[in-house]
């Protein structure tokens, strides 16, 4: 469970960004100007928390699509691994590889964590879903990984 939670929060303007996804497409905000977004940052690909909230999103992606979001992962795996990621579990979003923690500081999602007992740095599991006008609408910092669409709609 992590201590650390990201400065910040609902209302505040959504940081600007700039990333790379799995095929080497260039992704920022600007992009999503007009359009909600889900954007998500998780610590790893392939581990079964994140496989859980990335496959709890792709089987909820129509209902989320029909609300108006567009969704975006985020870890600082490489585009190999997420490339893999996305194949093995039919991922309909891309997800931004962000090796040098560029977008991850920009969002405040490093930071110290607990894991069976021991403390370390990584990143915190966090949700943010961003209106149409670039602004915060809701930061998730106890992301249910099961039943994350449930905490977006």
């Amino acid at each position: 469970m992590a201590n650390y939670i990201t400065h910040l929060k609902e209302g505040d303007k959504a940081p600007d960004f700039k990333g790379t996804d799995q095929d080497g497409n260039k992704i920022s905000l600007k992009d999503f100007k007009g359009r909600k977004l889900v954007l998500y940052f998780y610590p790893k690909d392939e581990t079964p928390g994140c496989t859980a909230e990335a496959c709890n999103l792709r089987d909820n992606y129509a209902a989320l699509k029909k609300e108006g979001y567009s969704i975006v992962g985020v870890s600082a795996d490489d585009e190999k691994k997420h490339k893999k990621f996305i194949d093995k579990y039919k991922l309909p979003f891309p997800l931004i590889a962000d090796f040098n923690k560029k977008v991850i500081e920009a969002y405040d999602v490093w930071g110290e964590k607990k894991f069976m007992g021991k403390l370390f740095d990584g990143i915190v599991r966090t949700t943010f879903l961003i209106d149409e006008k670039g602004k915060i609408e809701k930061v998730i910092s106890k992301v249910d990984t099961k039943n994350h669409t449930e905490q977006i709609i």
